[in-house]
C-alpha cells in the first residue's frame, strides 16, 4: 500500500513549534496548550458524521449486536480504554464493546513492532470474533493508512457489517472502506508525527462521545446520572446511593437499605421508591420499559395495585 507519508497532515511540521528545543518550559506548555485548543473545534466540524455513526451503533446494540474498535498502537490503546470503561460505568456485558488490537492484548503495554503493517492479520483477528451483520466495526488510525484496521474494515464490509473509520487526515485511505468516515483534521503535531498528542486527543473525544451517547440512548442514564453503574467498590457504592437520593429525595439510610435489597442495582432501587413497588415488580417495570427508568417509574405507578 504505497503512500507518501510526508504528504499527510499528521506527518507535517508545525510552524509554531519549529524552535521547540529552544523554548523555555512555559513556552513549550503554551504552544502545546494553544494547539490542543484546536482539537475541540476539529471535532465539532465532524459532529454530523459522529451522529450518523451513533445512530447505527445504537440500533445495532439495541438489537443484540456488538461494537468493535480496531486499531494499532495508540489508536488501539484508546479503543481498549473506552471499551474497558463500559462495564463498570454502564453495566454492559463484557462482549458488548470490544477492542481488537494489533499485536494482541500485550501490545497495550509494550509496542509490538510491525504488527500494524499486516492487513491480513487485521482481518483474521476480527474474523476470530465471529462477526454478524448485527455488529458494527470502527477502524481507528490517525494517519488513515494503517494496514491493520484497513484489513479489518475490508473484511467487515465484505460480510455486510456496518463500518466506521476514524482518522485525522482528509481523504484518508481507510475512509474508502467505511460507510461512515470520520476525519478529524487537527493539523500538524507540536512534536512532528507524534499522533499520541492532538490526534489521540481528538480520537478519545470522539470515542467518549460515541460510547456515552449510545449508552444514554440505550437507557443507561437518567437525567445526567449513571443509573446502571456497577457498584463494585466503595466509591461506586457511594455514588450509587447519591444517585438514588438525588432522584428520589430519600434519606441516606433508606437509599442504602433499598440498594441492598436490589443486590446493589440502582435502577430497581429508584423504581421501587418512586413507583412504590416491590423489587420483583420494579424489575418487571424495567423489563417492560426496555431499561428506561422514566418509563419504568410511570409503568410501576400505573400498575401498582
Amino acid at each position: 500500500m504505497p503512500m507518501e507519508l510526508s504528504k499527510l497532515t499528521t506527518e507535517k511540521r508545525n510552524e509554531k513549534s519549529m524552535q521547540l528545543d529552544q523554548m523555555s518550559t512555559m513556552e513549550i506548555l503554551k504552544t502545546i496548550n494553544d494547539e490542543d485548543q484546536k482539537v475541540a473545534k476539529a471535532v465539532e466540524a465532524v459532529l454530523s458524521k459522529v451522529d450518523k455513526a451513533i445512530e447505527h451503533i445504537y440500533k445495532a446494540l439495541a438489537d443484540g449486536g456488538r461494537l468493535f474498535y480496531v486499531g494499532a498502537g495508540t489508536s488501539g490503546r484508546l479503543g481498549v480504554i473506552d471499551a474497558s470503561e463500559c462495564p463498570p460505568t454502564f453495566m454492559t456485558p463484557p462482549d458488548m464493546v470490544q477492542t481488537v488490537m494489533a499485536g494482541g492484548n500485550g501490545a497495550f503495554f509494550s509496542a509490538v513492532e510491525g504488527s500494524e503493517d499486516d492487513e491480513t492479520q487485521g482481518a483474521d483477528d476480527l474474523k476470530a470474533k465471529n462477526l454478524t451483520d448485527k455488529d458494527v466495526v470502527i477502524g481507528i488510525t490517525a494517519s488513515g493508512r494503517t494496514p491493520y484496521p484497513i484489513g479489518a474494515l475490508k473484511y467487515a464490509r465484505d460480510i455486510g457489517v456496518y463500518t466506521v473509520s476514524l482518522s485525522c487526515n482528509e481523504g484518508s485511505l481507510i475512509s474508502q472502506f467505511a460507510e461512515c468516515d470520520i476525519e478529524v483534521v487537527v493539523g500538524p503535531e507540536v512534536l512532528t508525527g507524534s499522533t499520541r498528542m492532538k490526534a489521540a486527543t481528538a480520537h478519545k473525544m470522539v470515542l467518549n462521545m460515541i460510547s456515552t451517547t449510545t449508552m444514554v440512548k440505550l437507557g443507561k442514564v437518567h437525567e445526567n446520572l449513571m443509573v446502571d453503574v456497577h457498584a463494585s467498590n466503595y466509591k461506586l457504592m457511594e455514588r450509587a446511593k447519591r444517585t438514588i437520593i438525588e432522584i428520589t429525595n430519600v434519606s441516606y439510610e433508606e437509599a442504602e437499605e433499598t440498594l441492598k435489597s436490589t443486590k446493589n442495582e440502582v435502577k430497581p432501587a429508584i423504581v421501587m421508591i418512586k413507583g412504590g413497588v416491590t423489587y420483583p415488580k420494579a424489575m418487571d417495570a424495567i423489563e417492560y420499559s426496555n431499561g428506561y427508568v422514566r418509563d419504568a417509574i410511570n409503568y410501576a405507578l400505573q400498575h401498582n395495585v
